[in-house]
């Protein structure tokens, strides 16, 4: 629930900034300044050697006084991290070390999905749909942010936050694999 002045529950009103990264690409969307709607801003070529999409993440949000930035974090269907996950969480932790506002994570399974989706059905043909992909799935990711926190409800996960760890069989016969 909001404060009489129009404060989100979590943290002060203002731009955030969400992130779909990927091995080739990084899909960077943003909010309005009452942090309702979210919408794209650009796609970046993945600089591994040397960050530059990185630096210009964090230009964007120096340049949007942005209070916070959330990157998707590709979890496997069964809610576990594997290596996309990974990768997305290191991106965050290094983003982190750009930035003076927190990083969190979200949960964005099948984003990239719906992202195809959407743009088919707005008319986007297939081979169209590469450059503009990870900025729709940017905005699927920041937007479902900007609804959980209106509704009150925590805007991701922290960078500590510790990963889920898989499962060990209960079968007391069942050799462990460590």
């Amino acid at each position: 629930m909001s404060d009489p002045h129009g404060a989100p529950p979590e943290g002060p009103a203002g731009v955030l900034l969400g992130i779909d990264v990927g091995e080739a690409r990084v899909g960077l969307a943003a909010s309005d300044a009452l942090g309702l709607l979210a919408h794209p801003v650009e796609t970046l070529p993945r600089d591994h050697e040397h960050g530059s999409d990185l630096d210009r993440v964090a230009d964007e949000a120096r340049e949007r006084d942005a209070v916070m930035v959330v990157v998707g974090l590709p979890r496997s269907l069964d809610g576990q991290e594997r290596v996309a996950a990974g990768r997305a969480r290191g991106y965050a932790e290094r983003l982190q070390r750009c930035l003076e506002v927190p990083v969190r994570l979200w949960d964005e399974r099948l984003t990239t999905v719906d992202a195809h989706r959407a743009l088919h059905s707005s008319g986007v043909r297939g081979r169209d749909q590469r450059g503009v992909v990870d900025q729709a799935a940017a905005v699927l990711i920041l937007q479902a942010a900007l609804d959980a926190r209106r509704a009150g409800r925590p805007v991701g996960s922290s960078l500590k936050a510790r990963k889920p760890r898989a499962r060990r069989s209960r079968d007391p016969d069942a050799k462990d694999a460590t």
